[in-house]
């Protein structure tokens, strides 16, 4: 019979095997954040220049968000399909001119359709004017020092100069979350039901991590798949980012990977705050278009299956819950044109400033990342299990 000793090594054996190979050979930005006390559990290259796609929404939603707070609008305002907003591309809605829903349902579309379309009518609403709307993205941008970041339009499609990096979606995502809990139900939604259609999220972890909350994915060519999503278990508050996946799959994956080991304690910290982290001004944003969607996208998505094999048939899988998630029915106002908007208009990029001049999130120990509390209750957790080969 074999000795404990050579059973215990075997053991240690096959279970390093096992981390190996699970274990990202890939240089992806990716952050890792306890939403409790600021702290930065892991990060790599979180301030390299990236092309935030539609996490532009979450800029979006918070300056809808203060408006409403302000008194500025409120979740009944109407947004109305503009003409400007049906230039547009998709993903959208595409509701027929002046037609009129609430900013509540609006908001609802904007994060878990990701509509274009409505993106910009939020921005017109808020702002006047998509022009005025962007202005007052960037200058909320600066005073959060997301100093990576440069926003020229409120929806994420491509254009060169739209600029962000993980630590700065990390930090708009902590403040939204921070600031507004009322809304948290938004970014946990998996479903808008509008007549007979069926809008549903992209946020693979919503139905199949459990704990996850939120938040928001997004995708261009020049970007890939990119995500933020945050999530809570036995009393811990995690938020996690990951830039540039070749699939759904594996943004996926690498993202709940990274939840699961800061969960699990398999991260010491980095005893440095997300306002700490360095963003990397001196570089020109990463282009991801001829790995994602040019003539090399096929033999580079079959090296990042080699690279990263996480919930590939056969092999080990963090995405194995199946959770039901809220449902949200939105209708339609009318038709409406030409309505009055409930707040004066700021004249320029000065007066948007100082109007939406917020405390931007300090480091652990201060009042803005320990404010960072999700509710609800604590989920069953599984252990990651291998799927089934076909």
């Amino acid at each position: 019979m074999p000795t404990l000793s050579r059973v215990l090594a075997a053991l240690i054996l096959a279970l390093s095997s096992v981390f190996a190979a699970i274990a990202p050979a890939q240089a992806l930005p990716q952050l890792l954040v306890d939403m409790s006390t600021g702290e930065v559990l892991h990060e790599n290259e979180a301030g390299v220049p990236w092309h935030p796609a539609s996490l532009t929404k979450l800029m979006t939603a918070l300056l809808a968000f203060e408006a409403i707070e302000t008194g500025q609008a409120s979740l009944s305002t109407p947004v109305i399909t503009t003409a400007n907003a049906l230039a547009a591309p998709p993903s959208k809605m595409g509701f027929p001119l002046d037609t009129a829903i609430t900013l509540e349902d609006a908001l609802y579309l904007l994060i878990i359709k990701s509509a274009n379309d409505i993106a910009v009518a939020i921005a017109e609403t808020i702002g006047g004017s998509e022009a005025v709307f962007v202005q007052m993205m960037n200058a909320r941008a600066g005073h959060l020092g997301m100093t990576g970041t440069n926003f020229v339009n409120p929806h994420g499609l491509h254009d060169p100069a739209q600029v962000t990096t993980a630590r700065d979606i990390a930090v708009l995502a902590l403040v939204i979350r921070s600031r507004f809990p009322q809304y948290d139900a938004m970014f946990s939604t998996r479903t808008v039901v509008h007549g007979q259609s069926r809008s549903h999220t992209n946020n693979e972890l919503l139905t199949a991590f459990s704990g996850t909350d939120g938040m928001k994915t997004g995708y261009v060519c020049a970007s890939g798949l990119n995500i933020v999503a945050t999530a809570h278990r036995n009393g811990r508050r995690l938020l996690a980012v990951t830039f540039g996946g070749s699939s759904s799959r594996e943004r996926g994956e690498m993202t709940a990977q990274m939840l699961f080991s800061g969960f699990a304690g398999g991260y010491r910290g980095t005893g440095r705050s997300i306002t700490q982290v360095a963003n990397r001004t001196d570089l020109a944003p990463v282009n991801m278009r001829p790995n994602v969607c040019g003539a090399g996208a096929a033999s580079y998505t079959e090296a990042r299956k080699a690279e990263f094999p996480l919930g590939l048939d056969g092999q080990l899988s963090y995405l194995i819950d199946d959770i039901e998630r809220p449902v949200h029915t939105m209708s339609i106002m009318g038709r409406l044109r030409d309505v009055p908007l409930p707040r004066p208009r700021p004249a320029d990029a000065s007066t948007i400033a100082s109007r939406f001049a917020m405390p931007e999130p300090g480091p652990a120990g201060d009042s803005g990342p320990s404010e960072f509390a999700p509710s609800g209750g604590e989920p069953f957790i599984p252990l990651p299990r291998p799927r089934p080969a076909l």
